[in-house]
């Protein structure tokens, strides 16, 4: 019974968990960031290969 009460008090004085959850949400917000810039990044790539096709054309 004493090593179970041991554990359990391990296992809660742990901080490894909310450090896992910091780092979910990092990259989570890493990832959004990303996204963001590609499809800046794209919408500016379309319009200058449309203009390089038309002049081209």
């Amino acid at each position: 019974m004493c090593n179970a009460l041991k554990v359990t008090r391990r296992f809660l004085a742990d901080e490894s968990g909310p450090t896992a959850v910091e780092y979910a949400v990092m990259v989570g917000l890493i990832v959004v960031a990303i996204i963001a810039v590609v499809t800046a990044m794209s919408r500016r790539m379309s319009g200058t290969f449309s203009t390089v096709s038309s002049t081209i054309s």
